[in-house]
């Protein structure tokens, strides 16, 4: 190895283990290699139970000129995704969640999912010096959600809406030509190679009549955050559907009803409450009561199904809601992180009842929704999923 290729290991290794007695490269740091070791030790440096020698020690404590510093400094060294990290791992570590009450931390930090629900979990404490700022902050990561999801979902369920209105003499452009030379098989001419279309079917065109009624029911609890920010998203999205009336119901014991709130999600997510316990139970008898055309509805319960209300009561509310003729979908997370922690014994039993619970993406959701308007198997992804033969 190289005099140069080993430098450059021991300094990545010196990056890496923090400069203790015991990190044993030896390696010194200077200019920009310095500053970012510092805005590293000032976070993953602190040791709760420090012993002799050259400890690692954070260096934030509670002072806001100090951590708006920092954050400045990480916005230099780090690209976004990783200062996002940090931001996160700097309000778990170091307990800086009171900070964001301070508009100029707020002006200072990079922006994302998971600080929305910090902040959305620190509205009681807010003053009001800060809350405007912080509503701009949220609705900045609202706007982006908005560019990137609305557009894909409108036009995904838009066509499971049309395709759901098929009729039999189609203008020419309505025309679905795989149902079409399906059901004219039998006229298929070999000499000719071709089938005679006898019998037309086409999609139906849209109209102003609400075709279908979606019923969003989301867990409010503090680990659901990002579920309640994407979920009240796409609730927006869907109000905005002249086609499809959409309820947003949020709960823990309580129930909300948000739906009056839809025409601005940043409205939506400050009536939320994040924390709290959980009655699932009570949150669907609510979406129940309020269900009119069951053949035209998809309940969404999104809710990690830690419930803490009548679990037996839980899944008859599910199987009843079923029975009724209405679809009903339940995700464990409504996220980019993947599978949650959940009560795997609460999925299997919704599994058993034809509802398998799983963790979805804001990218599949609107494909989640099109099956479940069109009333055909869910695109449920292979891990995440809890089935009635595995808890998973």
């Amino acid at each position: 190895m190289t005099e140069d290729a080993t430098g450059e290991r021991l300094r990545r290794w010196r990056l890496v283990l923090g400069g203790d007695t015991a990190d044993g490269t030896g390696h010194t740091l200077s200019g920009q290699d310095a500053a970012i070791d510092g805005a590293l030790t000032a976070l993953y440096g602190r040791d709760d139970n420090p012993t002799t020698g050259r400890e690692r020690a954070g260096g934030l404590g509670a002072s806001a000129p100090a951590v708006a510093r920092w954050l400045g400094d990480i916005r230099t060294y780090f690209p976004t995704s990783v200062v996002q990290v940090m931001q996160r791992d700097a309000i778990d570590r170091l307990g800086l969640g009171t900070l964001l009450l301070e508009p100029e931390m707020l002006e200072a930090i990079e922006v994302d999912v998971h600080l929305v629900g910090t902040l959305l979990s620190l509205t009681k404490a807010m003053p009001e010096t800060t809350r405007e700022t912080a509503r701009e902050v949220v609705r900045k990561v609202v706007e982006d959600l908005e560019k990137r999801l609305a557009t894909r979902t409108r036009t995904t369920l838009t066509g499971a809406l049309d395709r759901g209105a098929r009729v039999r003499r189609p203008r020419h452009g309505d025309i679905d030509w795989n149902r079409t030379v399906a059901a004219n098989l039998r006229h298929y001419l070999p000499e000719h190679g071709t089938v005679v279309p006898e019998r037309l079917v086409g999609y139906g065109r849209a109209s102003r009549a609400v075709k279908k009624e979606v019923v969003l029911c989301v867990d409010q609890s503090g680990s659901m955050a990002s579920s309640v920010v994407y979920a009240s998203v796409f609730g927006a999205v869907l109000a905005s559907m002249r086609a499809v009336a959409t309820r947003l119901v949020v709960f823990d014991t309580e129930v909300a009803d948000l739906t009056e709130r839809l025409d601005d999600p940043v409205d939506v997510l400050f009536a939320t409450r994040l924390g709290g316990g959980t009655d699932i139970n009570r949150a669907l008898a609510y979406c129940q009561s309020r269900i009119t055309r069951p053949a035209d509805t998809v309940v969404v319960l999104i809710s990690d199904l830690y419930e803490g209300g009548i679990r037996d009561e839980m899944l008859k509310r599910v199987a009843a809601i079923k029975a009724s003729g209405a679809q009903f979908v339940s995700l464990l997370a409504l996220s980019d992180e993947g599978a949650p922690a959940y009560d795997r014994e609460h999925a299997a039993a919704l599994a058993a009842l034809g509802a398998p619970a799983f963790a979805c993406t804001p990218d599949l959701f609107p494909e989640v929704m099109a099956a479940a308007i069109e009333k055909r198997p869910l695109p449920i992804p292979d891990a995440g999923a809890a089935r009635p033969d595995s808890p998973r």
